[in-house]
């Protein structure tokens, strides 16, 4: 009987993502009410309140969902050129950014008003422990794998350089997509000895 509560419970906290993720692409982080989620989810305040507990839970969660996709995605370009590290890196930082691009919820946490401790922006910037450490634990591990000939050291402080500038470009983009991965990844290229 636990599994399927399990179960249940994971499909309801997913349909109340859904929907926070539907009002907020629709109508912006600031915008968004409780009352409106749990409408839109089919649920009441309550479970809303009971699963995520706050607006900032909501947030948390979806930046963090949408990370996890975006990793996905970072997993299959790293995949795509197993024999040429470069290429990996630059393939993955490219289609980050281009993919962030058009994502309407980074769309709505970059150009949300400011202020406020449930403020999205918070989750990339002065909040983003969870982000940095998902991001850099799937590359990590990826990279002692398929890069093992590189110095753990250097390879770990290539990881948390590629992570923290894409994070950084995200943000505030100043090149093209294709230009700014081609930069990022010499960078890590030469943090890594490479």
């Amino acid at each position: 009987m636990t599994r399927y509560r399990e179960s249940v419970r994971s499909l309801l906290k997913e349909r109340i993502l859904d929907a926070a993720y539907e009002r907020v692409a629709a109508e912006g982080w600031d915008r968004l009410k409780m009352t409106h989620v749990a409408t839109t989810a089919g649920v009441s305040r309550q479970t809303l309140y009971t699963e995520y507990g706050s607006k900032g839970a909501i947030g948390q969660a979806l930046v963090m969902r949408e990370v996890e996709r975006f990793l996905t995605g970072i997993q299959d370009q790293l995949l795509a050129h197993p024999d040429d590290m470069k290429a990996a890196v630059t393939a993955a930082i490219e289609y980050t950014l281009r993919t962030a691009a058009d994502n309407p919820l980074l769309k709505t946490i970059l150009t949300s008003p400011r202020g406020g401790e449930e403020d999205l922006l918070a989750h990339l910037t002065t909040r983003s422990e969870p982000l940095l450490e998902t991001a850099t634990g799937m590359l990590t591990a990826y990279a002692a794998e398929v890069w093992s000939d590189i110095d753990a050291h250097a390879r770990d402080l290539a990881i948390e350089a590629v992570v923290r500038l894409t994070v950084s470009h995200l943000v505030q983009p100043v090149l093209p997509p294709d230009l700014t991965a081609e930069r990022i990844a010499e960078i890590t290229m030469r943090v890594a000895g490479r």
